[in-house]
């Protein structure tokens, strides 16, 4: 008799966990199926604002997507330092020579994705994760204005003080600052400038020119790090949206738990790698 009764009880909680399992999956794929419809409606709509620029879009080649962006990547590189070279080696590659689904209707050209402070509009696409959101620029100016905003972070701060025409030393520089995954990234954006020959719209400076131009964008940096820091949402952010990193937990463990992706996660922690520390107060929830 006790034997049958705990063989009861045994069957009884495992068809209880199978379907709380059950229930618990039917919810995730609803609030998955939900977050792609969501998607599919905001990607409608942008393309929608932006229908007038993708009716009159031209495909363009290799030698008319350098003659269409050469003056906007010489006029940052004036500004900020960054070789127009490796800025168009790098539009050349993230946009597929500007044809890329996300150039086309969203203008992005450096693939760009969504931070936390990004209050502009968005275009989600599948990339390292379904859905991975994209920031959407009025305008190719401004795609190329942002990526040299997007460089301006004290990771890549050593890089501007380069020669504006060293795009070797640029090259190698983003790599070893994080910028790339891919080990051959430096010799990909070399060998395009000396393809194409885009290392001829770069232009050296003289010594004080170079001064100056490195106090004011490194003092901009510098700004930026402080702004960082004030308008952190870890700061703001309620009690219950927070969780603090303990020992075992990865970002991937920790999106999981709360029903994010890890690049959501990244976002709304304006993290930009994958590296947390035990008692680092995380946000999980918008």
């Amino acid at each position: 008799m006790i034997k049958n009764t705990l063989y009861l009880l045994l069957i009884t909680a495992l068809l209880s966990s199978c379907s709380t399992r059950k229930r618990v999956q039917g919810s995730s794929n609803v609030n998955r199926d939900a977050k792609s419809e969501a998607a599919k409606r905001n990607n409608e709509r942008v393309r929608n604002e932006n229908q007038s620029a993708i009716n009159g879009y031209s495909k363009y080649t290799v030698t008319s997507y350098i003659d269409r962006f050469k003056g906007i990547a010489i006029k940052e590189m004036n500004l900020y330092g960054i070789p127009a070279s490796v800025t168009l080696a790098q539009g050349l590659f993230e946009s597929g020579f500007g044809n890329g689904e996300l150039a086309r209707v969203a203008n992005n050209h450096f693939g760009i994705k969504c931070t936390s402070d990004w209050a502009g509009r968005s275009y989600y696409k599948d990339d390292d994760n379904p859905n991975d959101c994209f920031r959407v620029y009025n305008n190719p100016e401004d795609s190329y204005r942002d990526h040299s905003e997007f460089l301006k972070r004290k990771r890549y701060a050593r890089l501007f003080e380069l020669d504006k025409n060293d795009y070797e030393g640029w090259a190698y520089g983003l790599k070893e600052c994080g910028y790339a995954t891919n080990p051959q990234y430096p010799q990909l954006i070399i060998n395009a400038i000396k393809k194409y020959g885009l290392d001829q719209y770069d232009r050296p400076e003289g010594e004080l020119a170079k001064i100056k131009r490195e106090d004011r964008v490194l003092s901009q940096i510098n700004q930026n790090i402080g702004k960082s820091v004030k308008d952190s949402l870890i700061r703001t952010a309620p009690a219950n949206k927070l969780y603090t990193v303990t020992t075992g937990d990865t970002l991937y463990s920790i999106s999981k738990r709360f029903g994010l992706t890890v690049d959501e996660l990244k976002a709304l922690n304006n993290m930009f790698d994958n590296n947390i520390k035990i008692g680092q107060p995380l946000i999980v929830g918008k």
